[in-house]
């Protein structure tokens, strides 16, 4: 799965703006995740349009970074993430960037954006997806 992410000043309508600027472009937004810190807006986006997205929020003055991310599914269970992560760990991959898209109580699928995304791929096969499965 593609993503973007945009770092950016934190203020009152950002990810309105943002927002925005993807939907006048017919740009729809797959999966988001903002974070704060230290006055700073970490914004993950995955959308349906990478290349079109990165030049329509950089035209409008975005600072833009795409990645890779695997998806993987994994039981909705303690320890599965501390497991996803040491392997991993072991490969010295580095992780830059998690988040869940989907938790129903049995299992939970989660986008993990790394150094070496196709090797990450490869580490964690058997936990991997696709973007049209069913999460």
């Amino acid at each position: 799965m593609k993503v973007l992410t945009i770092v950016a000043d934190d203020k009152v309508g950002l990810l309105a703006d943002i927002s925005y600027i993807l939907s006048k472009s017919r740009i729809n937004i797959d999966s988001v995740n903002v974070d704060v810190v230290s006055g700073k807006a970490i914004i993950t986006l995955s959308i349906s349009d990478v290349i079109k997205g990165k030049t329509v929020l950089e035209a409008s003055g975005y600072s833009v970074e795409g990645g890779e991310a695997v998806i993987v599914k994994m039981p909705d269970q303690p320890g599965e993430l501390n497991r996803i992560t040491a392997m991993l760990s072991k490969e010295s991959i580095n992780i830059e960037n998690v988040h869940t898209l989907s938790k129903d109580g049995k299992s939970t699928v989660l986008s993990i954006r790394t150094d070496k995304p196709k090797r990450a791929a490869t580490v964690l096969k058997a936990y991997l997806i696709t973007r049209e499965s069913t999460y």
